[in-house]
Parts: structure tokens; C-alpha cells; sequence
């Protein structure tokens, strides 16, 4: 089973969201990440984020989703409540949106946002692209890969975590 963590410019969230879904994943089971306009470069921040909990980030780089295979599960990540546009993927596949709110916008205002708020956002997309995902392999996965609907509907609420109301805790993440 193939997922695809899609977002825009596939540089830090959809590929933290691949690194840490490979991480957990089963055997059988693979992410990729793309975006649909790639940047050609992962950000430098995302890769220590995920090197700082113990996940390897050797491989990953920046691409289009033209060169994939064709994924069975399509999990877009752009955040909503930022004003961003998630990519369209079309094809017949399982699709969720699970967004999250892109941490490297920090490093890119004028003036600069201070360190320790930069830190703190790569660290809260960290914990929610960790927590869905941990939430997605807890899923009676055998029995979901066999009933589309289901997954899908397993990954919409899945995409709910983290949003307030939700679990307790409190941020954009829509």
C-alpha cells in the first residue's frame, strides 16, 4: 500500500509526514511525498526536526508527484486556515486532508520571528503529523485496505486530531 503526503512545494511538511510514516509504518506499507509545484529543496529545519526524534532522513528530497508511482492513499497537507491551496490529485485513490500549518512561513517574515517561535512551530508539526500518523497505524489496517469508504472516513477523523476541540489541545490546524 502506497500513501502520498501532498502539499504545495513539498518541503517540509509532506516530507516529515513521509520520513515519520515510514518510520512507523508496517511491513508492506510505504509513503511518498510530492508537491504539485516542488521547490527543489527540503527545508533544513524540517530535516532536523525529524533527525532531532530519531528518524533518518537520508533519500528524501523534493519532487513531483510525475515521477511516483501511483499511490493507493492520497493525505493532503496544507493548512486551510492559512489561506493555501492544496494541490488536486486526481486519479481513483483514497483521499483525506489533514491539514497542518506550514512552520518555515516563520523563517520567511520581516523581520524574522525569533528562534524559539520557529522551534516551537516546527515542533507542533512535528507532534501532529506524529500523532495522525501514529492514529493511522493503530487502524485495523488489514480489514480498511479492503473497504475504501471506510479508510477514507477512518482518515477524515484522523484528520481531525490536534484541532480544538479534539483531543484538548489548541492551534490552526485546520
Amino acid at each position: 500500500m502506497n500513501v502520498l503526503f501532498l502539499c504545495t512545494h513539498n518541503s517540509c511538511r509532506s516530507v516529515m509526514a513521509e520520513a515519520i510514516f515510514n518510520h512507523l509504518a508496517p511491513a508492506g506499507w510505504k509513503a511518498m511525498s510530492a508537491g504539485s509545484q516542488p521547490s527543489g529543496q527540503i527545508n533544513a529545519r524540517a530535516l532536523a526536526e525529524l533527525e532531532r526524534h530519531g528518524i533518518a532522513t537520508d533519500g528524501y528530497h523534493s519532487k513531483s508527484w510525475d515521477d511516483l508511482p501511483l499511490p493507493d492513499v492520497v493525505i493532503t497537507v496544507c493548512s486551510d486556515a492559512a489561506g493555501e491551496t492544496c494541490p488536486a490529485y486526481l486519479g481513483q485513490v483514497v483521499r483525506a486532508h489533514w491539514g497542518v500549518d506550514d512552520p518555515s512561513r516563520l523563517q520567511k517574515t520581516s523581520p524574522p520571528a525569533p528562534q524559539q517561535a520557529i522551534d516551537q512551530a516546527f515542533d507542533r508539526a512535528y507532534q501532529l503529523l506524529y500523532s495522525r500518523i501514529q492514529a493511522f497505524m493503530a487502524l485495523p489496517l488489514d480489514t480498511l485496505q479492503q473497504d475504501q469508504q471506510a479508510l477514507a472516513a477512518a482518515l477524515d477523523r484522523i484528520g481531525q486530531i490536534g484541532q480544538i476541540g479534539q483531543t484538548g489541545q489548541s492551534g490552526n490546524n485546520s
